[in-house]
């Protein structure tokens, strides 16, 4: 008989969840017949981050994906207005790409979706769980011990 592997129960909860969590955004997103993908949502996100449009390769680069991917994703959101590409004023051969207003709008949703989202899944925990949840998460997250709410390191 072999000894039960704590680790790889805590592995398979946190997929498990992470599908949840997948499952329940994906169902508040379609809620609210935005028509767009979760991975187009993540994109849009990653946009709003950027001070002034990136380029096609800045986006992969910063969601982690092929170039091609990306283009995939820009057509369907530029095809929903939802995204414009415009040229570079310093190198009209670059291409950058901008939020349009429906984009905004659209991200505004999106926020409201994850909120809801993230409401029902953390409805079962008490105020202090969850602040010991964040802590954790932040630990895992941050790939280090990180400090608990109120405490000082050290």
């Amino acid at each position: 008989m072999t000894a039960p592997d704590p680790d790889g129960l805590l592995a398979e909860q946190l997929l498990r969840l992470t599908r949840r969590v997948h499952r329940i955004q994906k169902r508040h997103l379609e809620r609210r017949e935005l028509g767009i993908t979760p991975a187009q949502s993540r994109l849009l996100r990653t946009l709003a981050h950027y001070g002034s449009p990136p380029r096609m390769a800045d986006l992969a680069e910063r969601l982690e994906v092929v170039p091609r991917a990306v283009t995939t994703l820009v057509d369907g959101l530029e095809a929903n207005g939802k995204v414009r590409r415009v040229p570079d004023p310093a190198n009209r051969r670059v291409i950058r790409i901008e939020l349009t207003d429906d984009g905004r709008a659209a991200l505004r949703e999106l926020r409201t979706a994850r909120r809801s989202a993230a409401e029902e899944i953390l409805a079962p925990l008490r105020d202090e769980q969850r602040a010991v949840l964040g802590d954790l998460l932040n630990t895992l997250v941050d790939g280090a011990a990180a400090t608990p709410c109120g405490e000082n390191p050290g």
